[in-house]
């Protein structure tokens, strides 16, 4: 039986790749045909990829390969996530693949019932997705052990260094055996706490690169909208009302709150999620969303860390990102495997010099455009071209060959430089270029 694809002719075997045929996965992605011949042979790992670029099932598969069965509490294979979203996105790709061996995968996280996740533990744990708090945790308690791990991955291993977990990490990977375990480590950046962990932990590792420094700005459209406060959910609300499915970023948990609430008020279907919230409770509203039951999702930065929810056409940055990190973490769930995405940035009229900071920063260059809520453009961000209408608006106001009223795409002091750049020269002009 031939399988078109494709993952036969990296040395998976068959009984794995009938299940992704029927999955629907066609073909590898570039990390998982980089990754896995040298995974597969029992290299240790250093894999530079961004959230959604496919490494879950590059060390999933790799993974399942070579677990052998475990006894309960002492597990074969360990992945170390930075949160309990990701742990049971991870979870829920590799339970699948797992049971085609007749192998177990534990999820032990924070925010759920100790016992239960304990009990599971106990019954059966060949691969376990943790998170590195509650992990030691168990481990200081004696509901698992790690000294028969033979593989250990480490995902997300910047964003574990940027939430302060390198501590963590590291005190777990001082307690495995004495064996070095197969290690395989995946991070969009390789510097700093990162950098420390690959050169102490990872023994000869197979470096893969798969992305640019910067991917997500040339990938995507940027809108910055200018938003009076009064009316910024309703802008929200019209976004969200010409998006498929659409992320809604604030930075805290009372925030987030907030604007569901609000967002709820205008008549939109919305979850939320954040750290306070239950374990269940952030699931549904994943479940949800994933399933199109609702469209949109707000998300603090914390909570949404990992996360790969498939179809994501608009992110909205409610409250504008700490930095140009943050702006390309949150950003980069749009425009993945090859699809159109619009990140749209609604500012107050004290966050501009802000946003003029970070656009530099990151190579961007669109005008902020002041928009109202029952604009017809918010309904289709990624057809409207804000930079475009700036440029024709500055000629005419230049030129006076435009009408005689601009519209929103400039402001009155962009209006006025535009002016005088194209006003001819008077004596007074002339005297202080003299002086100058």
């Amino acid at each position: 039986m031939s399988y078109d694809a494709g993952f036969d002719t990296i040395g998976v075997s068959p009984d794995l790749c009938a299940l992704l045929s029927e999955q629907g996965i066609t073909e590898p992605f570039p990390i998982q045909s980089l990754v896995m011949p040298a995974a597969l042979a029992g290299r240790d790992i250093c894999g530079k990829a961004k959230t959604g670029a496919g490494k879950t099932l590059a060390f999933g598969i790799s993974a399942i390969e070579r677990t052998k069965p475990a006894t309960p509490r002492h597990p074969r294979a360990l992945v170390l996530v930075p949160t309990r979203e990701l742990a049971v996105q991870v979870a829920g790709v590799l339970s699948p693949l797992a049971a085609v061996r007749d192998l177990t995968v534990v999820t032990v996280y924070g925010g759920d019932s100790t016992r239960k996740q304990a009990a599971a533990l106990g019954r059966k744990s060949d691969i376990v997705v943790a998170t590195p708090g509650r992990m030691i945790d168990f481990l200081e308690r004696g509901e698992i052990y790690l000294d028969d791990v033979e593989l250990v991955v480490l995902d997300e291993a910047d964003r574990m260094a940027d939430m302060g977990f390198t501590p963590q990490v590291t005190w777990v990977l001082r307690h495995l055996g004495d064996t070095h375990p197969q290690t395989m480590l995946f991070s969009a950046t390789l510097d700093g706490d990162v950098d420390h962990i690959v050169k102490k932990y990872l023994v000869d590792p197979v470096h893969h690169e798969v992305e640019s420094d910067q991917p997500t700005v040339d990938l995507m459209e940027h809108r910055f909208l200018r938003v009076h406060q009064m009316d910024k959910v309703n802008v929200a609300a019209s976004i969200i009302a010409g998006a498929d499915r659409c992320l809604v970023f604030v930075r805290t948990k009372r925030g987030a709150d907030r604007v569901a609430s609000d967002l709820r008020r205008e008549g939109v279907k919305v979850g939320v999620i954040h750290g306070d919230l239950p374990q269940k409770n952030r699931s549904r509203a994943m479940a949800d969303f994933g399933s199109g039951a609702i469209r949109a999702l707000v998300a603090t930065d914390v909570a949404a860390r990992g996360l790969d929810v498939k179809g994501v056409d608009v992110v909205i940055h409610y409250d504008p990102a700490e930095d140009h990190k943050a702006y390309l973490h949150r950003s980069g769930r749009t425009a993945r495997a090859g699809k159109t995405g619009v990140a749209v940035s609604l500012i107050l009229w004290d966050q501009e010099r802000e946003t003029e900071g970070l656009q530099k920063r990151l190579g961007i260059s669109q005008p902020v455009v002041e928009v109202f809520s029952n604009d017809d453009r918010l309904e289709n961000l990624a057809t409207w071209d804000p930079g475009a209408e700036a440029a024709a608006e500055i000629e005419a106001v230049a030129t006076g060959t435009g009408d005689a009223a601009p519209t929103a795409v400039l402001s009155p002091s962009e209006i006025v430089r535009a002016r005088r750049a194209a006003a001819p020269p008077t004596k007074s002009s002339r005297r202080r270029r003299r002086m100058l």
